[in-house]
Protein backbone atom coordinates (compact mmCIF):
# COMPACT_ATOMS: atom_id res chain seq x y z
CA UNK A 1 0.00 0.00 0.00
CA UNK A 2 1.21 3.48 -0.84
CA UNK A 3 2.11 6.00 1.83
CA UNK A 4 0.35 8.73 -0.19
CA UNK A 5 -3.01 9.94 1.15
CA UNK A 6 -5.05 12.42 -0.92
CA UNK A 7 -7.75 14.45 0.83
CA UNK A 8 -11.05 15.67 -0.60
CA UNK A 9 -13.64 17.27 1.68
CA UNK A 10 -16.25 19.99 2.08
CA UNK A 11 -14.60 21.20 5.31
CA UNK A 12 -12.99 24.41 4.12
CA UNK A 13 -10.07 25.74 6.18
CA UNK A 14 -11.54 28.16 8.72
CA UNK A 15 -12.45 25.61 11.40
CA UNK A 16 -9.25 23.56 11.50
CA UNK A 17 -10.92 20.28 10.52
CA UNK A 18 -8.47 19.54 7.71
CA UNK A 19 -5.43 20.22 9.86
CA UNK A 20 -6.81 18.02 12.61
CA UNK A 21 -7.23 15.08 10.22
CA UNK A 22 -3.65 15.53 9.04
CA UNK A 23 -2.50 15.56 12.66
CA UNK A 24 -4.24 12.24 13.30
CA UNK A 25 -2.68 10.70 10.18
CA UNK A 26 0.83 11.84 11.07
CA UNK A 27 0.46 10.72 14.68
CA UNK A 28 -0.13 7.18 13.39
CA UNK A 29 2.23 7.26 10.42
CA UNK A 30 4.82 10.07 10.60
CA UNK A 31 6.12 8.99 7.19
CA UNK A 32 2.78 9.44 5.42
CA UNK A 33 2.66 11.83 2.48
CA UNK A 34 -0.51 13.94 2.38
CA UNK A 35 -1.84 15.91 -0.59
CA UNK A 36 -4.96 18.05 -0.87
CA UNK A 37 -7.28 17.69 -3.85
CA UNK A 38 -9.84 20.20 -2.60
CA UNK A 39 -11.58 21.23 0.60
CA UNK A 40 -13.98 23.59 -1.15
CA UNK A 41 -16.61 21.06 -2.18
CA UNK A 42 -20.00 22.70 -1.74
CA UNK A 43 -21.17 21.71 1.75
CA UNK A 44 -23.13 18.44 1.75
CA UNK A 45 -23.04 18.24 -2.08
CA UNK A 46 -22.10 14.62 -2.70
CA UNK A 47 -22.42 14.96 -6.49
CA UNK A 48 -19.95 17.86 -6.51
CA UNK A 49 -17.44 15.80 -4.53
CA UNK A 50 -17.98 12.78 -6.77
CA UNK A 51 -17.34 14.90 -9.89
CA UNK A 52 -14.08 16.29 -8.51
CA UNK A 53 -12.88 12.86 -7.44
CA UNK A 54 -13.60 11.30 -10.83
CA UNK A 55 -11.91 14.19 -12.62
CA UNK A 56 -8.64 13.97 -10.70
CA UNK A 57 -8.02 10.59 -9.05
CA UNK A 58 -6.43 8.88 -12.06
CA UNK A 59 -3.62 11.48 -12.17
CA UNK A 60 -2.31 10.26 -8.82
CA UNK A 61 0.22 7.43 -8.41
CA UNK A 62 -1.08 3.88 -8.22
CA UNK A 63 -2.04 2.76 -4.71
CA UNK A 64 -2.89 6.27 -3.55
CA UNK A 65 -5.39 6.27 -0.69
CA UNK A 66 -8.22 8.76 -1.25
CA UNK A 67 -9.64 10.00 2.04
CA UNK A 68 -12.87 11.69 1.00
CA UNK A 69 -15.47 13.23 3.29
CA UNK A 70 -18.67 14.86 2.07
CA UNK A 71 -20.98 13.44 4.65
CA UNK A 72 -24.44 14.89 5.35
CA UNK A 73 -25.34 11.54 6.95
CA UNK A 74 -22.57 11.57 9.57
CA UNK A 75 -23.82 9.98 12.79
CA UNK A 76 -26.64 8.15 11.00
CA UNK A 77 -26.84 4.51 9.92
CA UNK A 78 -24.81 5.12 6.74
CA UNK A 79 -21.70 2.91 6.74
CA UNK A 80 -18.05 3.96 6.92
CA UNK A 81 -16.19 2.04 4.21
CA UNK A 82 -12.85 1.39 2.58
CA UNK A 83 -13.04 0.37 -1.06
CA UNK A 84 -10.43 -1.01 -3.44
CA UNK A 85 -11.05 -0.43 -7.15
CA UNK A 86 -8.40 -0.86 -9.81
CA UNK A 87 -5.13 0.34 -8.32
CA UNK A 88 -6.66 2.80 -5.85
CA UNK A 89 -8.23 2.77 -2.39
CA UNK A 90 -11.10 5.02 -1.28
CA UNK A 91 -11.92 5.67 2.37
CA UNK A 92 -14.99 7.58 3.53
CA UNK A 93 -18.76 7.49 3.89
CA UNK A 94 -20.77 4.97 1.88
CA UNK A 95 -23.09 7.51 0.26
CA UNK A 96 -22.26 7.56 -3.45
CA UNK A 97 -19.21 9.81 -3.13
CA UNK A 98 -16.96 7.21 -4.81
CA UNK A 99 -19.45 6.05 -7.44
CA UNK A 100 -18.33 8.07 -10.48
CA UNK A 101 -14.65 7.31 -9.92
CA UNK A 102 -15.27 3.59 -9.42
CA UNK A 103 -17.53 3.39 -12.48
CA UNK A 104 -14.82 5.01 -14.58
CA UNK A 105 -12.33 2.37 -13.40
CA UNK A 106 -14.63 -0.41 -14.55
CA UNK A 107 -13.34 -3.14 -12.21
CA UNK A 108 -15.58 -4.76 -9.62
CA UNK A 109 -14.77 -2.99 -6.35
CA UNK A 110 -14.01 -4.74 -3.07
CA UNK A 111 -15.63 -2.90 -0.17
CA UNK A 112 -15.22 -3.34 3.57
CA UNK A 113 -17.23 -1.90 6.41
CA UNK A 114 -14.86 -0.11 8.78
CA UNK A 115 -15.09 -1.75 12.21
CA UNK A 116 -11.50 -1.45 13.47
CA UNK A 117 -8.52 0.95 13.45
CA UNK A 118 -10.58 3.99 14.42
CA UNK A 119 -9.73 6.33 17.29
CA UNK A 120 -10.78 4.99 20.72
CA UNK A 121 -13.59 7.53 20.94
CA UNK A 122 -15.71 8.14 17.85
CA UNK A 123 -17.89 11.24 17.85
CA UNK A 124 -21.18 11.41 16.00
CA UNK A 125 -20.17 14.55 14.08
CA UNK A 126 -16.54 14.18 12.97
CA UNK A 127 -15.87 10.80 11.38
CA UNK A 128 -13.22 12.43 9.21
CA UNK A 129 -11.03 12.78 12.28
CA UNK A 130 -12.16 9.76 14.33
CA UNK A 131 -12.71 7.10 11.64
CA UNK A 132 -11.44 7.91 8.17
CA UNK A 133 -8.15 9.62 9.06
CA UNK A 134 -6.85 6.85 11.36
CA UNK A 135 -8.00 4.10 9.00
CA UNK A 136 -6.24 5.79 6.07
CA UNK A 137 -3.09 6.15 8.16
CA UNK A 138 -3.07 2.47 9.12
CA UNK A 139 -3.65 1.45 5.51
CA UNK A 140 -0.67 3.59 4.51
CA UNK A 141 1.41 1.60 7.01
CA UNK A 142 0.45 -1.71 5.43
CA UNK A 143 -2.74 -2.82 7.18
CA UNK A 144 -4.83 -4.90 4.77
CA UNK A 145 -8.37 -3.91 3.79
CA UNK A 146 -9.77 -7.21 5.03
CA UNK A 147 -8.42 -6.43 8.48
CA UNK A 148 -10.70 -3.40 8.79
CA UNK A 149 -13.97 -5.30 9.06
CA UNK A 150 -16.51 -7.37 7.17
CA UNK A 151 -16.70 -7.33 3.37
CA UNK A 152 -19.87 -5.88 1.85
CA UNK A 153 -21.32 -5.81 -1.66
CA UNK A 154 -20.65 -2.39 -3.15
CA UNK A 155 -23.75 -0.80 -4.67
CA UNK A 156 -23.93 2.44 -6.65
CA UNK A 157 -26.28 4.89 -4.97
CA UNK A 158 -25.47 8.30 -6.44
CA UNK A 159 -28.26 9.78 -8.53
CA UNK A 160 -26.43 10.56 -11.77
CA UNK A 161 -28.46 11.14 -14.89
CA UNK A 162 -26.81 9.98 -18.11
CA UNK A 163 -27.46 11.90 -21.35
CA UNK A 164 -30.27 10.57 -23.50
CA UNK A 165 -30.16 9.89 -27.24
CA UNK A 166 -32.47 11.57 -29.72
CA UNK A 167 -31.59 10.41 -33.25
CA UNK A 168 -28.10 11.83 -33.96
CA UNK A 169 -28.14 14.01 -30.85
CA UNK A 170 -27.05 13.48 -27.27
CA UNK A 171 -29.13 15.51 -24.84
CA UNK A 172 -27.47 16.42 -21.55
CA UNK A 173 -27.69 19.09 -18.91
CA UNK A 174 -25.56 21.47 -16.86
CA UNK A 175 -24.46 19.74 -13.65
CA UNK A 176 -21.74 21.97 -12.18
CA UNK A 177 -20.08 25.40 -12.43
CA UNK A 178 -16.34 25.83 -11.94
CA UNK A 179 -14.79 28.94 -10.39
CA UNK A 180 -14.46 30.57 -13.82
CA UNK A 181 -18.18 30.26 -14.49
CA UNK A 182 -17.74 27.52 -17.07
CA UNK A 183 -20.83 25.30 -17.20
CA UNK A 184 -19.89 21.63 -16.95
CA UNK A 185 -22.43 19.24 -18.43
CA UNK A 186 -22.98 15.51 -18.08
CA UNK A 187 -22.11 15.05 -21.77
CA UNK A 188 -18.92 13.00 -22.17
CA UNK A 189 -16.13 14.33 -24.35
CA UNK A 190 -16.38 12.91 -27.86
CA UNK A 191 -16.49 13.63 -31.56
CA UNK A 192 -19.33 16.08 -32.07
CA UNK A 193 -20.08 18.31 -35.05
CA UNK A 194 -22.04 21.03 -33.22
CA UNK A 195 -24.13 21.77 -30.19
CA UNK A 196 -27.17 23.76 -29.13
CA UNK A 197 -28.20 25.66 -26.01
CA UNK A 198 -31.53 27.47 -25.64
CA UNK A 199 -32.15 26.78 -29.36
CA UNK A 200 -28.91 28.60 -30.16
CA UNK A 201 -26.26 26.79 -32.21
CA UNK A 202 -22.89 26.37 -30.54
CA UNK A 203 -19.48 25.85 -32.09
CA UNK A 204 -17.30 23.12 -30.63
CA UNK A 205 -13.73 24.33 -30.18
CA UNK A 206 -10.46 22.78 -29.05
CA UNK A 207 -9.14 25.62 -26.84
CA UNK A 208 -10.75 28.49 -24.94
CA UNK A 209 -9.54 31.48 -26.95
CA UNK A 210 -10.63 29.84 -30.19
CA UNK A 211 -14.17 31.01 -29.48
CA UNK A 212 -15.69 34.45 -29.78
CA UNK A 213 -15.93 36.49 -26.59
CA UNK A 214 -19.55 37.27 -27.39
CA UNK A 215 -20.67 33.79 -28.41
CA UNK A 216 -20.97 30.78 -26.09
CA UNK A 217 -19.23 27.64 -27.30
CA UNK A 218 -18.54 24.07 -26.17
CA UNK A 219 -15.21 22.50 -25.30
CA UNK A 220 -14.00 19.18 -23.91
CA UNK A 221 -12.90 20.21 -20.41
CA UNK A 222 -10.58 18.79 -17.78
CA UNK A 223 -13.45 16.92 -16.12
CA UNK A 224 -13.71 14.73 -19.21
CA UNK A 225 -17.08 16.37 -19.91
CA UNK A 226 -18.29 18.98 -22.36
CA UNK A 227 -18.35 22.55 -21.01
CA UNK A 228 -20.37 25.55 -22.10
CA UNK A 229 -18.19 28.68 -21.84
CA UNK A 230 -17.47 32.25 -22.92
CA UNK A 231 -13.78 33.07 -23.54
CA UNK A 232 -12.42 35.20 -20.66
CA UNK A 233 -15.91 35.70 -19.22
CA UNK A 234 -18.11 34.03 -16.64
CA UNK A 235 -20.69 32.19 -18.71
CA UNK A 236 -22.78 31.31 -15.68
CA UNK A 237 -23.27 34.98 -14.79
CA UNK A 238 -23.41 36.52 -18.26
CA UNK A 239 -25.89 33.97 -19.60
CA UNK A 240 -27.64 33.41 -16.27
CA UNK A 241 -27.29 29.67 -16.63
CA UNK A 242 -29.03 27.41 -14.12
CA UNK A 243 -28.22 23.88 -13.09
CA UNK A 244 -30.22 21.39 -15.09
CA UNK A 245 -30.48 23.48 -18.25
CA UNK A 246 -30.37 21.38 -21.39
CA UNK A 247 -27.36 21.22 -23.72
CA UNK A 248 -27.31 19.12 -26.91
CA UNK A 249 -24.47 17.84 -29.07
CA UNK A 250 -24.74 16.18 -32.47
CA UNK A 251 -22.67 13.05 -32.91
CA UNK A 252 -20.55 12.72 -36.05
Amino acid sequence: MSGLIALLTDFGYSDGFVGCMKGVILSINPDAKILDISHDVEPFNITHGALLLRAHFSYFPENTIFLCVVDPGVGSSRLPVAVRAGNYTFVGPYNGLFDLAIKSIGDKPKAYKIEKYTLPRVSSTFHGRDVFAPVSAYLSKGVKLEELGSQIEYQFTLHWEEPRKEQSWLVGKVVYFDRYGNCITNLPCGNYSRGTFRNRELKIVSYFLQGSEQEPALICGSFGLMELFLPKYNARERLRVSLGEEVRVEQT
